[in-house]
């Protein structure tokens, strides 16, 4: 599989390895929306081509035009990468972030 800049719709459900929460993925569906915390699989979203597999820490998150952006930081390789929080999100978690709290 070569690598593509082409976002791949993957529907996964999984257990989250930080905190126990059951997830049902949705397709677009990337971290836990209980603790925030996701894994290094993917070098573009959904393809699932990255050889790292750390665990990925919610390090802050941003608010842009009415929307929160979770930035990760991968606890194995140090690489950060910003997505968008999908609307079940733990807002109470969101907003501690993004005051650093």
């Amino acid at each position: 599989m070569s690598k593509s800049k082409k976002f791949i719709k993957r529907i996964e459900n999984f257990t989250c390895f930080n905190c126990g929460f059951y997830v049902e993925g949705s397709g677009y569906t990337n971290h836990c929306p209980n603790c925030l915390w996701s894994l290094h699989v993917d070098i573009n979203p959904g393809d699932r081509l990255s050889n790292c597999k750390g665990k990925m820490k919610p390090i802050r998150t941003e608010y842009i035009k009415n929307e929160f952006y979770i930035i990760h930081k991968c606890l194995k390789c140090g690489i950060e990468k910003r997505i968008k929080a999908d609307p079940n999100d733990n807002k109470e978690l969101l907003i501690k972030l993004l005051l650093k709290i």
